[in-house]
């Protein structure tokens, strides 16, 4: 889960500016299984679409939290970051960083924050919503130029990044073509985020002094980014992504409809749970930014994956995947995000040059082992 400030240092602007599913959504049970379904009901055009410009600022680890600001505490603030399944407003594609501040003191289309669900623990909202709008990007690029070969290149996140499209026979039947676009554009929206928790460890930031480490890692952030790109690839392939106000509207169904698919609980139940973890995952006598506010971390990067284990909870373990292969066509082949060396990549340990999914998990464990290397105890400062 993201801090506050998760991506950005949105405390620090915050400080200063100090749903009902309908028909289609009841009727259509959501294919949460650990290998998606790959079949398309309606085939859609996807409109052309903005680039995401950035990630929408939400929640640190734990709740009714307290801030400071250079390590000097911020008076008369707190942050209730609790949301529930049916009172999470309207989604809105590339919902900026100022609607997203907004919606953090009261305003704004969307509600986002973390969740308890009994089926795959605590899920944050913004995270699914930042990897939903992704997915439905890149597929978007990749349906204009199917079977193409061409590069997109992304803001810089300690590298430079880029959506490497390769050349591929595109399949003949319209429905496999358009699956094959659908996952691969899935596929390649996780890596980002996946990436995201990596760069945020070794120091990436937004505004250059607000540090985002308090983000890395967070327990509930990767698993909540997979579940965002399998709902968005629900939508898609569903038609429901021919323009922006309809994709709008089902992602705001959707959302909540598969919050309550995996068990969602009320406001006072999560914090019934974030509070038994205080202590363990969270220590609520820290304020955000400290990274040590959150005191236990999720370093797998993998697409396939559990919730982050809870203790006495053995049945928040509900898995997520990502098809490796459509109609024969192997995804990675069609697309993959590729990293390459900037000046800011002095902060990652050595790179020779590029990098790509298979670098993650071992930036990971260099991270989780150096964590475990400099954690206070608790309460000590």
């Amino acid at each position: 889960m993201s801090p506050l400030w998760r991506c950005r240092p949105s405390l620090f602007i915050a400080i200063t500016l100090s749903l009902i599913p309908s028909a289609w959504a009841v009727n259509t049970p959501l294919d949460l299984a650990t290998q998606p379904e790959q079949k398309v009901s309606t085939l859609s055009k996807l409109p052309s679409l903005q680039k995401p410009e950035g990630l929408r600022p939400c929640c640190a680890f734990g709740h009714d939290l307290r801030a400071e600001l250079k390590g000097v505490p911020v008076p008369f603030y707190r942050l209730d970051n609790i949301v529930e399944s049916h009172q999470l407003g309207t989604h809105r594609y590339n919902d900026s960083l100022m609607r997203g501040l907004t919606s953090m003191v009261g305003g704004g289309s969307e509600k986002n924050g973390i969740i308890y669900t009994t089926q795959s623990g605590f899920i944050d909202t913004a995270h699914v919503r930042d990897s939903m709008d992704m997915t439905y990007w890149i597929a978007s690029q990749l349906l204009q130029h199917q079977g193409s070969a061409f590069r997109v290149s992304l803001s810089h996140e300690l590298a430079r990044r880029d959506i490497v499209i390769r050349s591929y026979q595109v399949p003949s039947d319209p429905q496999q073509a358009f699956s094959v676009v659908v996952w691969t554009a899935a596929r390649v929206a996780f890596d980002l985020a996946a990436w995201h928790e990596i760069a945020q460890w070794y120091g990436f930031e937004s505004v250059p002094g607000f540090s985002e480490g308090v983000s890395a890692f967070s327990p509930e952030d990767l698993y909540s980014n997979l579940l965002g790109v399998r709902l968005a690839a629900s939508l898609l392939l569903q038609g429901q992504g021919s323009e922006i106000k309809r994709y709008n509207s089902r992602a705001t169904e959707i959302i909540t409809q598969a919050l309550d698919q995996l068990g969602a609980v009320p406001k006072h139940v999560t914090a019934q749970h974030l509070d038994r973890l205080d202590g363990q995952w969270w220590d609520s006598q820290r304020r955000v930014p400290n990274k040590w506010l959150v005191r236990h971390r999720n370093y797998l990067t993998s697409n396939a994956r559990q919730p982050s284990v809870i203790p006495g909870e053995p049945d928040a373990n509900h898995a997520l995947a990502l098809p490796e292969q459509v109609a024969g066509i192997t995804l990675d082949d069609v697309a993959a995000l590729e990293l390459l060396p900037i000046k800011a990549s002095k902060q990652l340990p050595t790179v020779s040059g590029k990098l790509t999914r298979e670098d993650f998990q071992r930036l990971a464990e260099q991270a989780k082992i150096e964590d475990a290397q400099q954690r206070p105890a608790l309460n000590a400062e």
